[in-house]
């Protein structure tokens, strides 16, 4: 049966179990148990799912005290709860892309950014559209600076390759993107500029500060709990970096700024919510995104390859007269299917939080239960993306999972804050540039096999996704 069929009739109204202890003192033991306990993170969510047996429950998200202003939330781990999170007639999205708390706005030149705007305010509707501007504007820049960028980073790859027998791609292939995304949006190099090959570094070390209470760092944890989630990192420490920044883009960004202003933005808001969707939404994304899908395509193995290698040549050379198209890619079915299957059992941003607008009903598969206007419901999309009940194999990376039929699936395939079968609107959180992830991820992918017959990766987990390290590279035999 659809999970989405269901109704609150359903299922019995239960009480949502758990609570939310001592303040201060329980706050700070999640904390501890949720970034240092037995199984991390996701060991933090399974163990109250079974301590409760229920996949919607009560519980205080880090950072907590100090930091905070309530750690407080109703948690949701199932696909059928989790989608009340984009629903803006139910749950408000006013400075809760962070969680429980948020960055001083000192980090984006003393304004509220487009991600922390709540679709009812009225400077939502005005940036977004500027997104909108800046995405089509640059579409037919995309495909040819992709492929132009990308040949550059395989090319730096297999030298390194032959040099070393290994080469390392994260560090690199974070400097093709932010070339990439220079190139596509602005026609700008950003290695040409003032900031020659310094961007990724600089926007790293903004992002830390952003998101520095909840991350770790590899220190005892003593250390780290104290430095990271207790107190906030002072913004001066990255004032220097931003500026950098801010002056790249505002340099090469002017026919977005004058459509911002068009569109009755100042220059100055615009340019830190350009700087924000540029190297925080977008670079963000692919440097966790890019090393995942390499992970997941080298663990599927040889025969995975050459059925890719084979689907994107043949469409390239039937449908592209030779070259990538969107016509091509259109006749990729597997190739399409392995970058949502990607986004699925990897979302690149896990934690998605709103809050409550009214009273109303919840339902998982197994219950339904009532939340209170004001009150916080948070969701980790790696266990609502991996719901048994909606997926078979639910923890393995299925190629094939989205092709024919499956494709009804992608309405449960929700890393863009969003189902992929929905668009995303002035009206509504999803992602403004969702189908710009999802194009440039396959052109990754295209990029890769339309070259090598096969690759090898070493790969480690960190807390910012996969650390990859090509150990061959075989060319394309044709």
């Amino acid at each position: 049966m659809d999970p989405s069929s269901e109704t609150s009739q359903d299922t019995p109204l239960r009480s949502i179990p758990g609570s939310y202890g001592l303040p201060f003192i329980q706050p700070i033991k999640d904390r501890l148990e949720y970034f240092y306990g037995t199984g991390g993170r996701d060991g933090f969510f399974q163990s109250r799912a079974q301590k409760y047996q229920s996949t919607v429950f009560r519980a205080n998200m880090p950072p907590g005290p100090f930091i905070s202003k309530n750690s407080k939330v109703i948690v949701l781990l199932d696909a059928k709860s989790f989608p009340i999170l984009f629903d803006v007639s139910k749950v408000e999205k006013k400075d809760v892309f962070t969680g429980t708390y948020m960055p001083s706005t000192s980090l984006t030149g003393g304004y509220r950014i487009l991600s922390y705007l709540d679709p009812s305010e009225p400077r939502h509707e005005q940036l977004k559209n500027l997104l909108f501007f800046m995405l089509k504007s640059s579409s037919n820049r995309v495909i040819p600076q992709f492929e132009t960028t990308y040949t550059e980073l395989f090319g730096s790859l297999e030298a390194e390759l032959a040099k070393n027998g290994k080469a390392a791609f994260n560090d690199v292939g974070e400097l093709a993107a932010f070339r990439f995304l220079g190139r596509a949006y602005f026609n700008s190099n950003p290695e040409d500029t003032k900031l020659e090959k310094n961007g990724p570094s600089l926007i790293n070390a903004w992002v830390l500060l952003n998101l520095s209470p909840l991350g770790t760092a590899g220190l005892p944890w003593f250390v780290e709990d104290l430095l990271l989630h207790t107190f906030r990192l002072p913004s001066f420490l990255v004032k220097s970096n931003y500026q950098k920044l801010y002056n790249y883009f505002e340099a090469v960004a002017t026919q977005v700024v004058e459509q911002a202003e068009a569109l009755g933005v100042p220059k100055d808001e615009a340019l830190h919510n350009i700087l924000f969707a540029v190297c925080f939404n977008t670079f963000g994304g692919i440097k966790i995104l890019f090393p995942n899908t390499l992970k997941w395509i080298a663990q599927a193995g040889e025969t995975l390859h050459a059925q890719l290698a084979k689907e994107i040549r043949t469409a390239i050379i039937s449908y592209g007269n030779g070259k990538v198209t969107m016509e091509a890619i259109e006749q990729m079915p597997l190739m399409k299917s392995v970058v949502y299957e990607s986004l699925r059992i990897d979302p690149p941003v896990p934690l998605q939080y709103g809050k409550a607008k009214s009273n109303f009903t919840i339902s998982s598969h197994d219950a339904t239960f009532e939340v209170k206007e004001g009150e916080m419901l948070f969701g980790f999309q790696p266990f609502a993306t991996k719901d048994p009940k909606v997926f078979d194999r639910p923890e393995e990376f299925v190629p094939d999972r989205f092709v024919g039929d499956g494709e009804a699936l992608l309405k449960y395939v929700m890393w863009s804050n969003g189902p992929e079968t929905e668009s995303t609107t002035l009206g509504n959180k999803q992602c403004a540039g969702k189908d710009f992830v999802v194009l440039i991820t396959r052109l990754f992918v295209i990029e890769l096999f339309r070259r090598y017959d096969s690759f090898e990766v070493e790969a480690s987990e960190s807390a910012l996704g996969a650390s990859v390290t090509f150990t061959s590279l075989k060319r394309a035999s044709t």
